[in-house]
């Protein structure tokens, strides 16, 4: 089973929003069961479980993890193919956020804009990379910062700027052969907090701030070196 898998296909999406078959894929996760195992769980008749356990299985978010005789019948126990999953923008292409269409630093739209767009272009890297069995060459940095002052901020968002800025002039190589671009994208935005754990976030104006690289999109766009070619992960010579 993955940690986490990428939904591409508009069906599947939808198929995997449905609040019946979304407890079900939480039920999966946790480790194989039956139809019959699980209809006691979510509370429904087996043979209703069995019709939305089919609709996953066609759209790959459930698999066979085996079978067991239970007196004359046999028992297809399920499980799920990933513990959790992402959804691309690329389930809704047409209305698919666009970053290149405004550049905006301090808009917070931008910075889901950029996230949805690092969302798409990973998924699809990590999807074209598992099928040619080879890894994905990536890196991310995720980490929290405490501002005694909106000035403080201020000053880190320049200095970040100029650190990464100058790590760019001193590492791109733009007439490289067999060089491969790299997005490069950091953000800054307050952190989420759920005190009660709950899983209900809410944001507090003075909370924590989280810079993060290569993560979550960005709310202060350093610089992105943009992957014109798209080569895919059978022919990037940084997949290994």
């Amino acid at each position: 089973m993955l940690d986490v898998t990428v939904i591409e296909d508009a069906e599947a999406a939808a198929v995997s929003l449905d609040p019946v078959r979304a407890r079900l894929l939480a039920e999966l996760a946790a480790g194989p069961a039956s139809a019959a195992m699980l209809a006691g769980k979510v509370g429904l008749p087996r043979q209703k479980v069995n019709y939305h356990l089919k609709a996953l299985e066609r759209h790959g978010l459930v698999e066979l993890a085996g079978e067991r005789r239970k007196g004359n019948v046999t028992e297809r126990l399920m499980r799920a193919t990933a513990a959790s999953y992402v959804i691309s923008p690329l389930a809704l292409s047409a209305v698919q956020p666009d970053p290149d269409r405004f550049r905006d630093q301090l808009s917070a739209r931008w910075l889901l804009a950029l996230g949805a767009r690092l969302v798409r272009d990973v998924g699809s890297l990590v999807t074209g990379a598992a099928k040619a069995r080879k890894r994905l060459a990536t890196y991310a940095l995720d980490g929290e910062v405490r501002f005694a002052s909106a000035a403080d901020r201020a000053a880190f968002v320049q200095e970040l700027t100029a650190g990464v800025s100058a790590l760019i002039r001193k590492y791109d190589a733009p007439g490289a052969d067999g060089g491969r671009d790299h997005r490069i994208v950091v953000a800054l935005h307050p952190t989420v907090k759920d005190p009660a754990g709950t899983g209900a976030a809410t944001t507090d104006p003075t909370a924590t701030q989280k810079t993060v690289t290569e993560a979550a999109g960005a709310r202060t766009a350093i610089a992105e070196a943009a992957d014109t070619g798209r080569p895919t992960p059978e022919n990037d010579p940084e997949t290994h």
